[in-house]
């Protein structure tokens, strides 16, 4: 027996709607942000991540942000280790700052940053450090864990907004324009 065209026909329409009102796939994006910063206003330029969607395994609706930074902002920074923390910005200065791209994470990715964060909050003694391991080199080993090229050109460590246009080059597959 032959199915007719038209029979066929609304199957296929049939299917078509079953799967288009089938709930919607759930993701987390991460975006890259940096903060220009001006010392005469009391803030540094600053780079973070914000993590924002829903967890496909258990729907839980993300919505966080990470930064590292040394804990209090004295001279002692220009001399080596000071002591750290991963800070959380504000919505209202989160809306004020540069996003250079974004990319999608599976809940796997997404857990990863969460435990590469929780290693630079919980890491012992003084871990903050201008030239070695600042916000530049920790939003730069979260790019690398979800598979971005990361350098640290020197001239760059203290310009998160130059440097995150740097990785955008780096990384064309991005589709990232530079910000000026």
């Amino acid at each position: 027996m032959r199915t007719s065209p038209l029979r066929l026909f609304k199957r296929l329409a049939l299917l078509l709607v079953f799967l288009w009102s089938g709930p919607a796939l759930a993701e987390v994006q991460i975006h890259f942000h940096s903060f220009n910063g001006s010392v005469l206003w009391g803030r540094y330029p600053h780079t973070f991540i914000v993590l924002e969607g829903t967890l496909d395994e258990t729907g839980r609706v993300i919505n966080e942000n990470y930064g590292f930074s040394a804990r209090n902002v004295t001279p002692a920074i220009l001399s080596g280790p000071v002591e750290h923390m991963v800070l959380a910005e504000s919505e209202k200065n989160v809306q004020k700052t540069n996003r250079h791209f974004s990319i999608t994470l599976t809940d796997a990715e997404y857990v990863r940053v969460i435990k590469l964060v929780a290693s630079w909050q919980q890491a012992p003694g003084k871990f903050y450090d201008l030239e070695k391991r600042n916000c530049i080199h920790f939003v730069g080993e979260i790019a690398r864990l979800i598979g971005l090229k990361v350098d640290y050109p020197d001239d760059m460590l203290r310009r998160p907004k130059r440097w995150l246009n740097h990785i955008s080059a780096m990384n064309p597959q991005l589709g990232a324009k530079a910000i000026d």
